[in-house]
């Protein structure tokens, strides 16, 4: 027999669970660009999804994020459907995302590029009397992004100027600024060196503790470093998702996409 606090526990244990796609379709035409994938991003958790050029993964984050609709399926945040939300209420609701190519404002300071994505998640355009720079919400919100994602010795630069991997520092910061419980992270990695790759790992890892995090990547080392569960698309399908050391032992995948290995 169940009792009130067995029932909570069963509760809390389900609350880890930020954002779930469920049997997510988008069709073009007689194209599928992603085909019925289904997957539960929670707290605590890297959710690499991985897979060769046009296996739909970037379609993916899209339905996710709202970008695009899908033809089939939904999606739920925080255990609302958010399926017919827009990317901005998605946003404003907890859910932040970088993309393949960078987004920043480069003739920017850092900190003028993390408070302006701070004071989008509460706009006043009705306010135009006050001048939005002294906002204190905005402000503290955009030093503490910027400080967790290692640049807060940065905040006067000009964010054109900084090295690749520090504009992909500033991304998931302007991210951070929005106070998201969800990131979705379109090939943070790419383009890096060494070091700017340890830096971001070290990053990622960090944020982990108090995220759900979707990780499209194609550094496949980085990849099995740093994933908690990892999604392998083919064709706009799901063919594996499990562990890392599970899906590196799947013979499907090697086939697929492994290279056999």
């Amino acid at each position: 027999m169940s009792t009130v606090k067995d029932k909570k526990d069963a509760a809390m244990a389900g609350d880890d669970v930020l954002l779930r796609g469920l049997k997510l379709t988008r069709r073009w035409g007689g194209l599928v660009a992603v085909d019925g994938v289904s997957l539960d991003l929670r707290r605590g958790q890297v959710h690499a999804v991985i897979g060769t050029n046009g296996a739909g993964k970037s379609t993916l984050i899209n339905l996710l994020s709202g970008e695009i609709p899908p033809s089939e399926g939904g999606v739920e945040l925080l255990g609302q459907d958010v399926t017919r939300w827009s990317q901005p209420r998605r946003a404003r609701a907890g859910l932040g995302r970088s993309y393949q190519r960078n987004t920043i404002y480069p003739t920017f300071s850092v900190f003028e590029n993390c408070r302006l994505a701070a004071q989008s998640r509460t706009p006043k355009p009705w306010a135009w009397w006050q001048d939005a720079q002294a906002c204190r919400p905005s402000r503290e919100a955009a030093l503490a992004a910027a400080e967790q994602a290692g640049l807060g010795d940065q905040l006067d630069r000009t964010a054109g100027l900084l090295s690749h991997g520090q504009k992909r520092q500033l991304e998931i910061a302007m991210c951070l600024s929005t106070s998201p419980q969800v990131l979705l992270l379109d090939e943070p990695l790419a383009g890096m060196g060494a070091e700017e790759t340890e830096r971001m790992l070290a990053l990622l890892a960090a944020l982990r503790t108090r995220h759900a995090i979707l990780l499209v990547e194609h550094d496949m080392d980085a990849v099995f470093r740093i994933a908690d569960r990892i999604t392998v698309m083919v064709n706009g399908a799901v063919i594996a998702s499990d562990t890392p050391d599970a899906v590196r032992a799947d013979a499907g995948v090697q086939a697929a996409y492994l290279g056999g290995h």
